[in-house]
């Protein structure tokens, strides 16, 4: 079963996905990240938007692979002249999770325009085993 989410973040701003379960056996994995601007034609937008299992302190400006917490990034630039290509680059890792996760934006380019994001995820049913691991990396982590 795909779940798709949908919002609109402002720069330097955090969301959260709620996601969690009573008991835990229901885990997710990440399918998709698209993002576009409030308005494509109207302004300059360099964007990053990132994915993280843990809320994070504040938003961040860079990307880190080696952040174990980090699930999905991806970074957006849209020009408002023709010559000028959008740009969209996606990258997300298939780990499965189980617990609420937190959705980061930043424009970089300084326009601080809202960008419009969509996920989707794929609702996959854990065992006791993997439940526990994908609670107890999201305990750790964020302590």
């Amino acid at each position: 079963m795909i779940k798709s989410f949908r919002g609109q973040l402002a720069s330097n701003t955090q969301d959260k996905i709620r996601l969690s379960t009573n008991d835990g056996l229901t885990g997710y994995k990440m399918l998709k990240l698209q993002c576009i601007t409030d308005n494509p034609t109207a302004y300059d937008i360099e964007g990053i938007i990132q994915i993280f299992t843990v809320e994070q302190a504040s938003v961040p400006s860079t990307i880190d692979f080696t952040n174990p917490t980090l699930i999905a990034a991806g970074y957006f630039t849209f020009g408002n002249q023709p010559y000028e290509v959008t740009n969209s680059i996606s990258i997300f890792d298939t780990m499965k999770f189980n617990q609420d996760i937190f959705i980061t934006y930043i424009d970089s380019g300084g326009n601080s325009r809202p960008m419009n994001y969509h996920i989707e995820l794929e609702k996959v049913k854990l065992d006791l085993n993997e439940a526990t691991v994908a609670t107890l990396k999201d305990m750790r982590a964020s302590e």
